[in-house]
């Protein structure tokens, strides 16, 4: 969109403790528009009272000095629709005529795959942990095959739903299907998804916001009810940099 004249980004520490989400290195974890050293303080500034979890990412208003939003779909759809007019160069990722259709299948992927890999992660019964990977790799066996035909969900180019799965496919055979035990198949043995994800990370821009490192110590160093000694997996063999072939559609 090319809003970074218009929105800076203060990045969190991945190693989050009991204290939270915490500013621990300057000019690297740090929050240079508030000085806190940790993301709770924004939360506190706006409600002294707030004692709920807190999150990210959070969208920050600097003139009010208040949250706007903290719920990472709804921050999504804002930079891309009311953010447009001080993009440099926006894009629609939200065309009206596709819009029905690409809520129904945010829904879907949220459902089953974004959230369904916490629910297999942080399931305490095997019934439900079950249930959740089935859910998961049914969505998964069906988005796979709707790739076979088309280079993007909606046909010739990434819309918001593609970009709101990239985000859980990235992290897939790194973290999920160890991790969490989602452990049915790799991204990488579907033969579409797998392309799919590669064209996608390849976009213009999209792996300089990549961190595999950052990701990987988040989820195996902050989960000690399912890693209990912090273990990081070693990274998998995966060649994300490899042609992706999926322009021909």
């Amino acid at each position: 969109m090319g809003l970074e004249d218009v929105i800076s980004i203060s990045f969190v520490d991945p190693i989050r403790d009991d204290r939270g989400w915490a500013f621990t290195e300057p000019g690297r974890y740090e929050d240079p528009v508030n000085g806190a050293q940790f993301l709770s303080e924004a939360y506190l500034a706006v409600d002294p009272e707030f004692e709920d979890r807190v999150t990210v990412p959070v969208l920050w208003d600097r003139e009010q000095r208040t949250i706007v939003n903290n719920e990472s779909s709804e921050i999504f759809r804002m930079l891309h629709t009311v953010f447009a007019p001080l993009a440099a160069h926006p894009i629609e990722l939200y065309p009206q005529e596709l819009s029905a259709e690409i809520d129904t299948l945010n829904a879907r992927i949220y459902d089953s795959v974004n959230n369904g890999v916490y629910k297999a992660g942080f399931s305490t019964s095997q019934h439900a942990y079950e249930r959740a990977v089935v859910e998961l790799f049914a969505m998964l066996d069906e988005l796979d095959e709707r790739l076979k035909d088309r280079r993007f969900l909606f046909g010739s180019r990434p819309l918001e739903s593609d970009w709101r799965l990239f985000t859980t496919l990235l992290r897939f055979d790194a973290v999920y299907q160890i991790h969490f035990k989602c452990s049915v198949r790799k991204v990488a043995e579907y033969p579409n998804l797998w392309p799919y994800l590669r064209d996608l990370y390849q976009w213009p821009g999209v792996a300089d916001t990549v961190s595999f490192a950052e990701i990987r110590d988040h989820y195996y160093r902050t989960h000690p009810m399912i890693n209990p000694v912090g273990l990081v997996a070693v990274m998998p063999a995966l060649d994300f940099e490899a042609p992706p072939h999926r322009d021909r559609f």
